[in-house]
């Protein structure tokens, strides 16, 4: 019997491997045919400024998110946890499982916002040029590659723009709901009194396992919006706490959607 169902499983993952390349196709092709679609517009408003122009873009690609997503069948669930009306600038910090975590973000923030983004994805045709235009880049290998990418941030906040880091600073390839926090975000946050919001990406990782663009799949991804952490008041001196807390909070919040 336990053979007989090992190889009915491996018929059916035959039967449904060109069903999963056609998607996959047709997935790229939505992708890239949105991109091609709003580019010139990009190019127009990378002319308007850092700022404004950066504002601009990110309208764009909102909606290139807001499009793809739902054509290709995944549907976002959005779950608050915090007064929607507090409308300052945040730190958002947001857990990191795949590369969909990216495409997601650019619909589902409140906008204005600028992520975090590693430099390497500049070099990609097309979309490196957007993504130039849309990002804070970093090179992590780079010590005053880094920390001219924190003044930017910094800057980008006192400009009224909120910012997105991922604090695992890359993706989590474990069991574990979170790998540990790099400083960055909290070491901003504490400089600039920013107010920390933690979100969960819950089902990236289901949708795109293992960052391969041949296992994505649709299906749910929910967004969970944690309460904000306030740090009015805090020093540097409370640097290590405040990043245990938020990991505390976070990881408390993954584990109890398992």
């Amino acid at each position: 019997m336990h053979l007989r169902k090992k190889r009915q499983a491996i018929i059916m993952k035959l039967l449904l491997k060109p069903i999963q390349w056609v998607y996959i196709l047709y997935a790229s092709i939505i992708f890239v045919g949105v991109m091609l679609l709003i580019l010139p517009f990009i190019f127009l408003a990378s002319f308007l400024g850092r700022i404004r122009g950066g504002n601009v873009i990110y309208y764009f690609l909102w909606f290139w998110s807001r499009t793809w997503f739902p054509a290709v069948g995944i549907f976002v669930k959005r779950i608050y946890k915090y007064d929607r009306k507090d409308k300052t600038p945040f730190i958002y910090v947001v857990n990191h499982s795949t590369y969909l975590d990216a495409a997601l973000a650019v619909g589902v923030m409140r906008l204005p916002f600028r992520p975090l983004g590693k430099i390497e994805m500049q070099k990609i045709p097309l979309f490196g040029f957007i993504y130039k235009h849309a990002v804070v880049p970093v090179d992590r290998s780079d010590a005053k590659a880094r920390s001219r990418s924190v003044r930017e941030l910094i800057a980008t906040i006192r400009e009224g723009v909120s910012i997105l880091i991922f604090p695992e600073g890359t993706t989590n390839d474990t069991d574990k709901p979170l790998t540990s926090f790099h400083n960055g975000a909290f070491r901003i946050a504490i400089e600039t009194q920013t107010a920390l919001q933690p979100v969960l990406y819950l089902d990236c990782k289901d949708r795109l396992p293992r960052s391969k663009v041949q296992h994505l799949n649709p299906g749910r991804c929910r967004i969970v919006y944690l309460p904000p952490v306030r740090v009015a008041g805090m020093t540097m001196d409370d640097l290590p706490a405040l990043k245990q807390q938020v990991f505390e909070i976070m990881e408390k919040e993954l584990l109890s959607y398992r």
